[in-house]
């Protein structure tokens, strides 16, 4: 954003800054532009913290009934990071608009924007509402930073989106990724958090479609190699295995024994959480999904054509985007 940003002392401010961040990165097309975007908030499933050292005490409504400031850091930490990401995967698509294949294409890329400047604008909209001056700090931040400028929190979301292979790629794992974190936020003991999550779980859905089905045209088609639609494979399910975090994690530890963040299939997992495992659990039922999907494409090949493969195993901690050190496996 050019020039000095004044601090936001409002919500309404936050709009204004938003709209200035659309026309910036060149995406504020007549569909966006028109487009009236709100805060919504869904039903939780209990108002009892479901998981951790608070399970059965009642969920909080606001930072005050949080009980310590460790807990209160981790959650706008959590928050700002979720934020992040929804805004820089904008400014990674943003030139695709005109390289749509399809009119079908281009519509469903503009509703995936827009959908993911609502969730950034959901994640901004608890912070300033829910987290005094540090929350309006980073709601604003979150605007200032840029993917294109490689400044986003995490490395995945500063490199570029392309082309439409890429997009499709990125849509079906990386957007997948943002779903098993939604699931886990949606059972947060910070009720905000959790009526947040159902419209957004909604919409991602949405997301992994488009991507799904544009990954299942391209891989029917037959026109792209196998070796070319592998290395995108690649590239964005072992970006994905990165997002889950690093093994042993105490972050993820101490998030699960507050209540703030769950396992992905919490309510129907009896058994205890292994608190030093919680990533690579979370990463393992993500590994289970992606075969699955890889084991469908793998249906449509035509014959002849080699089998595509899921990744076998996660990034190590601090890499980024080893890919052809990544150990793959086939998928029948």
């Amino acid at each position: 954003m050019p020039g000095k940003v004044a601090k936001i002392g409002t919500f309404s401010d936050w709009v204004g800054l938003f709209d200035d961040w659309r026309k910036e990165i060149g995406v504020n097309h007549d569909e966006i532009a028109s487009f009236k975007f709100d805060t919504l908030f869904g039903a939780i499933e209990t108002e009892e913290i479901q998981f951790g050292s608070y399970k059965g005490r009642r969920k909080w409504e606001n930072l005050r009934q949080v009980p310590t400031q460790q807990m209160r850091d981790a959650l706008i930490n959590m928050i700002v990071y979720q934020g992040d990401t929804e805004f820089a995967s904008v400014e990674q698509q943003r030139y695709l608009f005109e390289s749509a294949p399809t009119d079908w294409d281009r519509r469903a890329i503009t509703r995936v924007m827009i959908e993911e400047m609502r969730h950034g604008w959901q994640m901004c909209a608890l912070l300033v509402d829910h987290f005094g001056y540090s929350g309006k700090v980073e709601a604003q931040k979150m605007l200032e930073r840029r993917a294109f400028e490689n400044k986003r929190l995490l490395g995945a979301f500063n490199v570029e989106v392309d082309n439409w292979m890429d997009f499709f790629t990125y849509t079906d794992f990386v957007d997948r990724d943002g779903k098993f974190q939604l699931q886990m936020f949606k059972y947060s003991a910070f009720a905000p958090l959790g009526r947040s999550m159902s419209y957004m779980l909604r919409e991602e859905a949405f997301h992994m479609g488009t991507g799904n089905d544009g990954l299942r045209r391209i891989v029917e088609a037959g026109v792209i190699p196998g070796w070319l639609i592998q290395k995108y494979l690649n590239k964005w399910i072992s970006s994905s295995y990165d997002l889950f975090g690093t093994d042993h994690s105490s972050s993820a530890h101490w998030a699960y024994v507050w209540g703030i963040k769950g396992r992905y299939d919490e309510p129907k997992n009896e058994q205890p959480a292994d608190l030093d495992d919680l990533n690579d659990y979370n990463r393992s039922l993500y590994r289970d999904e992606v075969a699955g999907l890889i084991a469908r494409f793998n249906t449509f090949l035509k014959a002849g054509q080699p089998r595509l493969y899921a990744l076998k195993s996660p990034l190590c901690a601090g890499t980024r985007f080893p890919w052809a050190q990544i150990e793959l496996m086939s998928v029948a």
